[in-house]
């Protein structure tokens, strides 16, 4: 789908510069677009080096073990099917807690491996079970407490406002799981997916118990956590003064945009580093372990951005966007969906590289502050790849017949894309 993409916005791009004269431009513009690919990809070394870094503090210290037990008795009743003392159980709860933790590395082999232990409690191998679908629609939501990536590449764009976007991609992402959750149940009960009777994902003896692949965290001695707590007090101290500063001059709305938009990434910063200490953990050897993925990250994404945003540098130099843009324009304006965002809409669940790389590509060109900069960035950090998600733990399993899987998971992106622009409109349409 992405070869077809790309091949086909390349070959409209030179004919409709052949019939509008724009060719000199499109000639000009792969270049230009190639270098501002390499440009943005380096620009995003950075902060993608110090998220993962953060990530990599919180892991050591333990925080992936403590979301896990706190979402078990929610999993218990989303997989009533699935034995509580099952592997199948802690794996997918280690996969949701990875990946709501920004820990992408950590989540594929725990869904992997959630994927295989639900296979041994299929009575019809090949054909995915209700809880298969359901953690995969799960999984497709995306649902994160940062997405680093996004946050990166706002930052490296130049944007004033890196995390601004955070509460919107929050909403919106738990909107997608809520709607992918719904999705997954309610279509099961169709006739035409329904499984028979007995194959619902259970049937099969639990399995041992096997080791926590999660190392155990250091306890805190008390005089760490007398010290985390004093620190707590005068950073809650801090933002009532912060507040009270600002209260005779801006309404509660404003403080709370302001609060929320300068506070999140240095309170992110501090309270992962005071946990990891906290927690015995050696903070900056750990963060040097995790900022290295940093740049192989970047180097990685290199070819998709320079390929894409060539063949997007065409399509604009030769006048084919903006005519594609006023024709969609009437249809999405009302709906708070510019047209420009369209390509995007269209490509996250598809391919999250080249959903990244029109998301460089608005950044660039209209500014990552912008309405349509933070809408884009809501709509990136709202949902996952879908397609790769099931392509991954699908095929790890050898699941032939998916049943309901891919429609559960559009469901969640639609959730997503639509949580994203009613936020959207709701935060940043008055600017």
């Amino acid at each position: 789908m992405l070869s077809a993409f790309f091949v086909g916005l390349v070959l409209l791009s030179v004919l409709a510069a052949a019939f509008t004269g724009h060719m000199d431009a499109v000639s000009d513009s792969v270049l230009d677009s190639a270098r501002k690919a390499v440009d943005l990809a380096l620009g995003f070394v950075g902060a993608m080096t110090l998220f993962l870094g953060l990530v990599k503090i919180a892991e050591d210290g333990g925080l992936l073990r403590i979301v896990a037990r706190a979402v078990a008795p929610v999993m218990r009743r989303l997989f009533p099917d699935v034995p509580s003392d099952h592997p199948a159980m802690s794996a997918m709860i280690l996969n949701i807690a990875s990946n709501f933790l920004g820990l992408g590395n950590a989540a594929t082999p725990f869904g992997i491996r959630a994927m295989q232990e639900l296979d041994r409690l299929n009575p019809a191998p090949g054909t995915a079970t209700n809880a298969m679908v359901l953690f995969l629609a799960i999984n497709t939501a995306g649902l994160a407490l940062v997405p680093t990536t996004v946050l990166a590449l706002r930052a490296s764009a130049g944007s004033k406002d890196p995390a601004g976007i955070l509460a919107a991609t929050w909403f919106a992402s738990g909107c997608a799981a809520v709607g992918g959750i719904l999705a997954a149940t309610l279509l099961a009960r169709l006739p035409r997916f329904r499984m028979a009777a007995g194959v619902a994902g259970s049937g099969a003896a639990p399995a041992p118990a096997q080791a926590d692949p999660v190392p155990p965290a250091v306890a805190a001695g008390k005089v760490r956590g007398s010290v985390a707590i004093g620190l707590g007090v005068l950073l809650v101290a801090g933002l009532a003064f912060d507040i009270g500063r600002q209260a005779d001059t801006r309404g509660a709305a404003e403080i709370a945009r302001s609060v929320l938009s300068s506070w999140s990434i240095p309170l992110l910063l501090a309270s992962f580093v005071l946990f990891g200490w906290v927690r015995g953990v050696k903070v900056f050897e750990s963060f040097v372990e995790g900022a290295k993925d940093g740049f192989h990250v970047a180097l990685r994404i290199i070819p998709y951005l320079v390929g894409l945003l060539v063949a997007i540098g065409m399509f604009r130099a030769s006048g084919g966007l903006d005519a594609f843009v006023r024709t969609l324009s009437p249809l999405t304006l009302p709906l708070g969906l510019p047209a420009e965002a369209v390509p995007l809409a269209v490509l996250r669940p598809l391919s999250g590289s080249g959903s990244l790389a029109v998301l460089g590509e608005i950044l660039s060109a209209h500014g990552p502050d912008s309405y349509l900069g933070n809408l884009a960035s809501t709509m990136q950090g709202a949902t996952d790849t879908t397609f790769y998600v099931l392509a991954v733990y699908f095929g790890a399993v050898g699941i032939r017949r998916t049943r309901h899987a891919v429609l559960a998971g559009l469901a969640a992106d639609a959730c997503g894309l639509a949580a994203a622009v009613a936020v959207a409109r709701f935060l940043w349409s008055s600017g």
